[in-house]
């Protein structure tokens, strides 16, 4: 087992050519920043983990039959993208996509090898990711993990363990990381194939539904870090045509999200109707449970914040410092020039009774309208290390 390292010596042309195997081609790199009469030809969305049969996504899902994406008068669409933990920065950078959803690592990674993105909309307000144990071999001092293996559904995933052990006192050199494969990572932590697996809320939940039963050292509890984030072409915000599209598309989002926080039941039932096989996987409950780890993510402490999206500027400079440290990065960066809050204001910009009204209003159905959702909170961490 070779602990590995990301390609930050590779030439940035080169990374691409190579890396996208095909897809991202040193042409395409010509016809990118492509300018049109209309803002965009289609706008697409990229997830960052190969797959959209999630909960993760439930705010596009419950926006979408709410009607809340429908007036953009541009096609929208969404993209599940390859399992490469970096295609949702790499496949933005060239033009293959429109916005990217990676976790504050990833996008580092793009900065790094010269992507010029932007984050434009802070989805994650906690820190989303967590590490999985076996039952009864769970810790809270992760520096118990110095000398040990942590399992990963992708290579790229180590730029977000990094910065999450180092914060916490953990010598990153002295930890073994082994590429163990999307979705089979867990799996392999269940074999003893290693100590620990990275995980995440909302996928904690969806794990219990296939069965994989884990205690959590949980990033939500004891992170002073963050979660994933949408990014942009910085080129896009300077776009007047295209900026304008940006405020409406996210708020859109940001409308999703304030259905999914009063209504989550709702927002369960809306991606269960687009995945039926996700849905009698976990059920009504544990998508519920799956869906308020990530409400309490992407919320986080809402009353410091500006609105849905706002990036903590302080906590991001943090965050860069922490990886300049690691080596993650070889230059520093300044947190304001790599993201923005000029998106934010217009995005909550929207009519909230009427988002009330309809979360208010929303008919479950009786399977779903059975679920406690006091008791679900109650019991949404039951899976921490205990102590």
């Amino acid at each position: 087992m070779n602990k590995f390292s990301m390609p930050s010596h590779m030439n940035r042309r080169t990374f691409l050519q190579v890396s996208a195997a095909g897809v991202v081609t040193a042409s395409s790199l010509g016809s990118a920043g492509r300018a049109l009469a209309d803002p965009y030809p289609k706008f697409t969305w990229i997830s960052p983990r190969g797959t959209l049969e999630v909960l993760d996504d439930y705010p596009y899902w419950i926006g979408k039959k709410m009607g809340y994406f429908d007036d953009l008068d541009v096609e929208i669409a969404m993209e599940p993208g390859p399992s490469d933990g970096t295609a949702t920065v790499k496949f933005v950078d060239v033009g293959q996509a429109d916005m990217g959803f990676p976790s504050p690592g990833v996008f580092s990674f793009a900065i790094e090898n010269g992507m010029n993105l932007k984050s434009a909309f802070h989805m994650g307000a906690k820190d989303t990711f967590s590490l999985a144990f076996r039952k009864g071999e769970g810790t809270n001092d992760l520096k118990t993990l110095e000398g040990k293996k942590i399992l990963l559904g992708s290579a790229a995933w180590q730029s977000i363990v990094d910065p999450m052990l180092a914060v916490q006192g953990v010598d990153v050199s002295k930890v073994t990381y082994v590429e163990a494969g999307w979705p089979t990572w867990a799996t392999a932590l269940k074999a003893g194939q290693g100590d620990a697996a990275l995980s995440w809320e909302g996928l904690r939940a969806e794990w219990i539904g296939t069965g994989l039963e884990f205690e959590y050292w949980l990033g939500v509890q004891h992170s002073p870090l963050f979660a994933n984030t949408f990014v942009v072409r910085a080129s896009d915000l300077e776009d007047p045509d295209r900026k304008a599209f940006l405020d409406k598309y996210l708020r859109a989002w940001a409308m999703s999200l304030e259905f999914g926080y009063l209504n989550p039941r709702a927002a369960v039932e809306a991606v269960f109707e687009q995945f039926p096989t996700l849905a009698s996987n976990i059920g009504p409950e544990l998508g519920v449970t799956s869906i308020l780890q990530q409400i309490a993510v992407f919320r986080g402490d809402m009353d410091q914040r500006a609105g849905w999206g706002d990036h903590n500027m302080a906590a991001w400079q943090t965050f860069f410092d922490e990886i300049h440290k690691l080596g993650q990065i070889s230059s520093p960066v300044r947190a304001e020039d790599v993201c923005t809050n000029e998106c934010v204001a217009a995005a909550n910009d929207f009519d909230h009774d009427k988002v009330k009204a309809d979360a208010d209003g929303y008919e479950l159905t009786d399977e779903f309208a059975a679920i406690d959702v006091d008791a679900v909170k109650a019991r949404l961490y039951d899976q921490a290390v205990p102590g």
